[in-house]
């Protein structure tokens, strides 16, 4: 069992409420992919993906990732899934990128969830699987199970 530690708990951000939400874009702290971050991403390098636990510990996972023009990053998962139901509970995360080719070259970024949607998730499941896999059909498919695909606004990026 993970101890809490009493410092971590005394360091723990609150969610941001819908007005602050909106304070930070106004701000214009809500960052953009720069054309690096994005070259990275269409190329089939993994992501590592963190959430935060109920705990307050990290749970990290390698995942398919993917962008929405230059503001939103996503990756696909299914619901059930340990890093979704982190993420409906706490929508701050963490991911970072390395080139297959060359681990020293890659984007990290933190961010904010603000979408977890079924919503074209099979299709997008199935243009990931053709990135990362060269197969047109997602080829695990679970009938029993409810993908989701993952929306982040980056509030913070950096590339090496």
């Amino acid at each position: 069992m993970y101890k809490q530690d009493p410092l971590l708990i005394y360091c723990r951000v609150p969610k941001l409420s819908q007005s602050q939400a909106v304070e930070r874009k106004r701000e214009g702290l809500e960052k953009r992919l720069s054309k690096e971050a994005i070259v990275l991403i269409e190329q089939p390098n993994f992501g590592h993906v963190a959430t935060i636990n109920k705990d307050g510990s990290l749970h990290v996972t390698p995942v398919w990732v993917d962008h929405e023009d230059d503001k939103y990053l996503l990756f696909n998962s299914a619901y059930g899934r340990k890093k979704i139901r982190n993420l409906e509970r706490d929508s701050r995360v963490g991911i970072s990128i390395a080139d297959q080719k060359d681990p020293y070259h890659y984007v990290s970024l933190s961010g904010r969830v603000v979408r977890i949607s079924n919503d074209k998730a099979d299709p997008h499941i199935d243009k990931l699987a053709k990135k990362y896999l060269g197969k047109d059909k997602y080829p695990w498919r679970n009938s029993k199970e409810k993908r989701a695909m993952v929306t982040i606004v980056p509030d913070w990026i950096y590339v090496q």
